[in-house]
């Protein structure tokens, strides 16, 4: 019986032709149906979606239909359904690579601009300045070809969120993208397409002032599964490369995106777990996760588990504005946190949001925690934790966690008072047990009011309560008797730190006898 050669795997592959090439015999996952509706559709579009999720193959997937290279879609859904008699010019400029200052900007956009002259065998008049010669650009191909011009701009956002921790650059930059911008509305009679990705959607009035008409799919679910891969691509044409591995558990790891259309893999992650001998690790998240959000985190003493199940309204979700920096709004358009469920609530939409997989939770906390406390001691005694949970082992878990306090940076506790805060104590608690990816939920709501912080663990649960005051730790939960909801043995425990100490001054605990 003759074996089955598997195509090969397009890891870190942009370019659709490439991976179409017959010789290549690369997989692909058909995209075209999407792309047919969206051509088929109106005239400009904007897509956000989070680095690396494919956006830059989608888009040259566009340019090669537009460019009627038929040849590249045989056997995919598009082959017999569009005219590939319609061939058009395309200007395509993407900012996926490097860092930009000012002046790196206006480097690149013009030499993009020449790379686009020469492909298409036009010269600009003006080369010394990027918006005329965009324009100019623009106006020859129209009359050059006698067919109205398509525009695709990869990563449109990537200058302005390379410099937002330099506020000042970062606005600098902002506005000379809406000029630039600005050329294709002004352009609209010469145009018979324009397609923008990037990671995040700024407020109209800050970037798109000039360009008001972009039709959003990001979160349209006609569209949801635009970029990405669906449970159903693991289930066929992964699963030849699958074998061995429990699938449930690689959704547990890296599924859950949720665009409101099917919840989707990170294609990065499926493709770098095959390549690496089916190894769970953080693929996606090494690639690179911004300081600023970090420092963000830090500067506005944001309570962490307000993260999970965390409710925003939708326009919210759908708008950025640097000089208004929105923790929720970042973390949901960079894809650190996804859609749990989205509420119509009378005449308003909103967005219940929570960790995609397993991967996302544990690598944000453990990335977080980093910027807290000391990493050698974090490490060393997260090893113990398992045990201490498996086996209820709470003596342990009062110095476990008493290490883990002495580890963190003076300043850490100095910067904005933080430690009168009962929320800061919570915060890397919560963010160091979510980074091991114990299953806990902060805030739990019973009938009587809010517990601090539930673990559940197998069997056990284990029912937290902090406080930075006198107060007896155990006495709230006893009188509103958080433990009635749960099975099981349950462990109540209370923490009392103190502020001056900045470490545990009291740890007690009592296992409660509950109901079979």
């Amino acid at each position: 019986m003759k074996t089955q050669t598997l195509r090969k795997l397009p890891i870190g592959i942009q370019t659709f032709s490439h991976i179409r090439d017959p010789k290549e015999n690369y997989l692909y996952i058909d995209k075209t149906k999407m792309a047919l509706e969206l051509i088929n559709g109106v005239k400009y579009y904007f897509l956000s979606r989070p680095r690396r999720f494919g956006k830059s193959l989608f888009l040259d997937t566009l340019h090669n239909i537009f460019e009627a290279k038929q040849e590249l879609f045989e056997g995919l859904y598009i082959e017999d359904r569009y005219d590939w008699t319609q061939n058009y010019p395309v200007i395509k400029i993407s900012f996926s690579g490097g860092i930009y200052s000012k002046e790196d900007l206006q480097e690149n956009l013009l030499n993009t601009l020449k790379q686009n002259q020469k492909r298409l065998d036009i010269k600009c008049d003006t080369t010394d300045n990027q918006n005329i010669c965009f324009e100019d650009l623009i106006i020859k191909a129209y009359e050059k070809y006698h067919q109205k011009v398509v525009i695709l701009i990869d990563e449109y956002d990537k200058p302005i969120l390379d410099n937002l921790k330099n506020m000042k650059q970062a606005k600098i930059i902002r506005d000379g993208l809406r000029d630039f911008y600005t050329k294709i509305k002004e352009n609209d009679r010469y145009l018979r397409f324009a397609f923008l990705t990037g990671v995040s959607k700024f407020a109209k009035a800050s970037i798109f002032s000039g360009l008001n008409n972009l039709e959003d799919i990001s979160l349209d679910p006609k569209y949801g599964n635009i970029c990405g891969y669906t449970q159903n691509d693991i289930e066929t044409s992964f699963i030849p490369y699958l074998e061995g591995v429990d699938l449930k558990k690689l959704k547990t790891w890296y599924n859950g995106y949720n665009f409101l259309g099917d919840k989707v893999y990170n294609p990065f992650d499926i493709l770098l777990f095959i390549q690496k001998d089916k190894f769970y690790k953080n693929y996606w998240f090494e690639t690179g996760t911004p300081r600023f959000l970090i420092d963000l985190i830090q500067e506005k003493n944001y309570f962490i588990p307000n993260f999970e199940n965390l409710e925003i309204e939708e326009a919210l979700g759908n708008s950025f504005d640097i000089e208004r920096l929105s923790i929720e709004t970042i973390m949901f358009q960079a894809g650190y946190l996804t859609i749990k469920e989205m509420k119509q609530m009378r005449n308003r939409i909103k967005y219940v949001l929570t960790f995609p997989n397993l991967e996302v939770q544990m690598s944000f906390f453990d990335y977080l925690l980093d910027a807290m406390v000391d990493r050698v001691e974090k490490n060393r005694v997260a090893d113990e934790l398992w045990d201490i949970f498996e086996d209820a082992q709470l003596e342990t878990l009062e110095e476990n966690i008493k290490k883990l306090f002495a580890s963190i940076a003076y300043n850490n506790f100095t910067n904005n008072y933080i430690e009168n805060y009962e929320g800061f104590y919570a915060s890397v608690l919560y963010s160091y047990f979510m980074c091991l990816g114990i299953p806990i939920q902060a805030e739990d709501v019973t009938n009587k009011g809010r517990i601090d912080l539930t673990i559940k663990f197998d069997d056990k649960t284990y029912i937290f309560e902090f406080k930075v005051t006198n107060e007896e730790p155990l006495a709230q939960i006893k009188s509103k008797k958080y433990y009635e909801k749960y099975t099981g043995e349950v462990y109540i425990i209370g923490v009392v730190f103190d502020k001056k100490e900045r470490n545990v001054r009291e740890f007690i605990w009592e296992k409660i006898s509950t109901r079979p």
